[in-house]
């Protein structure tokens, strides 16, 4: 994970019962955000144990730009979904994930896409198996999420989960040459020449470069140089 990782179990006795010991067998995955715009991770599970607390929540992850905290085992069931207590209820059945709303969003969001992208591939899940607060209860939640009922923000998280679930493309060994190819790109599209990695250098086919750029290139054979002309 680009983030750390920190397992930090409230106990068994905290009190209003947020850590039941309840045995779950979690069949699904659910976004939440922490609905506290300057609240860190470290900020969350603390106030899970705080004295002042007297709410009956809690939530399996809480994750930030820098970090995610396991605040309860992930095969127990915990207070996040607001459905009760039922056998198939979002709390009995479902891990749940808060992602604060904290510092560098956007980070937290690729932070928290690495992370459930990594829980449904161990588990052999898929993103079906992904949940909303909001798909439990009917609570606004995740809020940021929401844009005013198109939930544009839970798409394209959705995306970027399914994105990191993907098998990285393992560089391919030219069986010609030998050599290692590397995939080239300008302004984002793929050239159909490829480069090549030799001893720690990267080289690359600098007629296919410079003409995608709009630039003109001449070969002297005499000095066995390269000219590249910008247009």
């Amino acid at each position: 994970m680009t983030c750390t990782y920190v397992t930090n179990h409230i106990p068994k006795s905290t009190p209003a019962n947020r850590r039941p010991g309840l045995v779950m067998q979690p069949n699904t995955i659910t976004i939440h955000n922490t609905g506290n715009a300057s609240s860190t991770a470290t900020n969350e599970r603390a106030w899970l144990t705080n004295p002042a607390n007297s709410r009956t929540a809690s939530y399996h992850i809480v994750i930030d730009e820098r970090e995610a905290i396991e605040c309860l085992p992930l095969d127990e069931a915990a207070w996040h979904a607001g459905d009760g207590s039922g056998g198939k209820s979002g709390n009995r059945t479902s891990i749940g994930i808060e992602i604060c709303e904290s510092g560098n969003y956007a980070k937290t969001l690729d932070n928290a896409a690495e992370l459930v992208a990594r829980l449904l591939k161990e588990r052999g899940w898929g993103i079906t198996q992904l949940r909303r607060h909001f798909d439990w209860s009917g609570k606004v939640c995740p809020r940021l999420m929401y844009d005013g009922g198109k939930w544009t923000g839970w798409a394209a998280f959705k995306e970027a989960v399914e994105a990191k679930m993907k098998p990285k493309e393992e560089p391919k060994v030219n069986e010609k040459n030998g050599r290692l190819e590397a995939i080239v790109k300008v302004n984002g599209k793929e050239l159909a020449e490829k480069g090549y990695v030799e001893k720690g250098v990267t080289y690359v086919p600098v007629r296919a470069v410079a003409e995608a750029l709009g630039a003109k290139v001449t070969w002297d054979g005499g000095t066995k140089t390269v000219e590249i002309t910008v247009k």
